[in-house]
Order: structure tokens, then sequence, then C-alpha cells
């Protein structure tokens, strides 16, 4: 009888990674290597997002934060200073973008882009692969945002956004209403987004990213844009109204854009400094385990769309006194 001798096993080596496009046949956002645990990491993201709700405090984040950054850049009360003109409009939309950067949805939906800023190659090529994704983002918010806008100038009046009725117990206004339902559905999205990134749910792109590779990202872009229709932010719904009363389509989406772009500028000045400095760092964190990749994508995902979901759908209901009972921190 014959013996056979084999070599011993070299453990695998290490399989190269891109950041900068999805690879077919995997899921879109990460890149086919899922880490174990997923039920708990699924499980912690969840609770991570409820935990959120429970703290946060829309007023700190609307008023201390956002009414200051407004008030500090235009140089003068943003809420008591009616808009004049199409200039000031247009000003009033940027800064208004601006203030409203710190939203959990607008930083969340970064944070799940946070490792496509990882890198390796040239100097050029360092520097200008981060640019890639954040562009055709914009694509996509700017579609969204200048559309809904324009809409916004021709029967903006007749919509609940316009809607000035009072919130009262047990009942809800037009506008609390749809702002439930856009963020219901956008917290939804990213937590399918979430799952998929885990392998726990089909990707929704994997077969449109074999031929339009940009298309997840110009979805986000849209997403982040998405957040514009059901905004609550009190400086937001004064240029909702002032665009809706010009009855300027032009203007209107002129509006929307600049303050979707005012909404990310902050975000992709810190992702843009991330990438160019940290970048090649980052590619090989990664790359020792590249299921770190979908676990943080996973996790951004997730968080954020457990919390939309929650704060928009749930604990609105409390605060209306429709529903019994939410908990909340005493300061939120």
């Amino acid at each position: 009888m014959t013996q056979t001798h084999r070599s011993p096993r070299r453990p695998d080596a290490p399989v190269p990674i891109r950041l900068d496009a999805p690879q077919a046949g995997t899921s879109t956002f990460v890149n086919g290597h899922f880490p174990r645990r997923r039920g708990l990491i699924v499980a912690l993201s969840v609770l991570a997002g409820f935990l959120l709700t429970v703290v946060w405090s829309a007023e700190f984040v609307d008023r201390t934060i956002g009414d200051n950054v407004a008030n500090t850049l235009l140089g003068h009360d943003a809420k008591q200073t009616p808009i004049q003109g199409i200039a000031a409009g247009v000003l009033f939309a940027f800064v208004s973008g601006v203030a409203g950067t710190f939203t959990a949805c607008n930083i969340a939906a970064f944070g799940a882009l946070a490792p496509l800023s990882g890198s390796t190659g040239g100097r050029w090529r360092r520097f200008t692969a981060p640019l890639r994704p954040l562009g055709w983002l914009s694509v996509g918010m700017i579609a969204v945002s200048a559309a809904y806008g324009a809409l916004v100038g021709l029967v903006g009046t007749s919509m609940p956004q316009f809607s000035t009725a009072p919130n009262t117990p047990g009942g809800l206004s037009p506008r609390s209403v749809q702002s439930m339902v856009v963020f219901g559905v956008i917290g939804l999205i990213m937590i399918y987004l979430g799952l998929a990134s885990l392998g726990v749910v089909p990707d929704p792109f994997a077969r449109i990213a074999r031929r339009y590779p940009n298309a997840p990202m110009v979805f986000m872009g849209a997403l982040i844009a998405g957040f514009l229709i059901g905004r609550p932010f009190a400086l937001f719904r004064q240029m909702f109204r002032d665009a809706a009363e010009s009855g300027n389509p032009l203007y209107g989406a002129a509006a929307f854009t600049l303050q979707s772009v005012g909404n990310i500028v902050i975000m992709a000045v810190l992702f843009l400094l991330l990438a160019w400095l940290a970048g090649s760092r980052l590619h090989r964190w990664f790359a020792a385990r590249p299921s770190r990749l979908a676990t943080l994508t996973a996790v951004a995902f997730i968080v954020a769309g457990a919390f939309t979901f929650l704060y928009w759908d749930v604990r609105l209901l409390a605060r209306r006194e429709i529903i019994p009972w939410y908990p909340t921190a005493p300061w939120a």
C-alpha cells in the first residue's frame, strides 16, 4: 500500500480588497467577507439605535446647535428675520443646511461611507479615490433635492409640510404624518442595507452594480436628500414656506439643492480629511481582517435605521400621547 505524503497546508493569504468600488458577486457596500456572530451584531446595533432615541434631544441639536450656528453665520436672528428676496433665500438655504449638519441620520449616513475612505497607491490616487464616491453621492443628492425643490415651488402651499396646524395630544399634524412616513421608510431601508452588508438578506444592488458600479453611491445620496422631504427642523420649515410661497420652481430647486449641499459640507470635509490623512492605514486595517468592513458598514446602517424608525414612528406617537409610554432621558 502506497502512502501519500502531503505537505502541510499553508494558511490562506489575505485577500486584497478594494474599497473604492463594489465587486461582482458580493455585497455592494462591502467585499463579501462576512463576520461571525452576525445575529449578535444585529442585536447590539438595534439596541444602540434604541438607546440613542432614549437620550437624543432634538431641542438641543436644533436650537442650541442649529440656531446658534445659523445666527452666527447670518449675523442676525435667523428665525425672527424674514427672508427678503431670492439672494437672501439662497444664502439662508445654504446656512440652514450647515446648521442642520449634526442630525443623527446625516452623521450615520456618512458613517456608513467611512470605510470607503481607505485607499492605497500613489499620491495622486490616494488624493482622488475618496472624491469618486463623494461625487456620485452628490449626484443622487442633488437630483432629488432639485426635483423636490421644484415641486415645492409649484405646489408647496398644498403640501403637508406647509401646514402650520399645532400638534395636539392624541393627534398628529399633517407635517408630522409626512415626517413619520418619510423617516419610517428611510429607517427601514437603512436597516435592510445593514442586513445586506452582513449577508443576512439579498443585496438589492447586486445585479445593477455589476453594470453600474456607482449606483449604490447615487442611491445613498438620494437617501440623504430624502431627509428634506420629512425634515421638521424649524429653519428648514422656514425655507420651505418661503420657497412654496414664491411659486418659483427654479428658486425652489436652487434653494433645496444648496440646503442639501450645506447639510453635507462639514461631513464631506471630515470624510476627505480621514481619507487623505489615514486612508492607507485604514486600508491595511481592513485588509488584515476583511470582515471588519462588513461589520462597520452594517453597524452604521442598522444603528441609523433603528434610530430613525423608532424615533419618528414610535417615540413620536408617545410624545403625542397616542401610545402610553416610551422611555426618554430627563433632558430629552
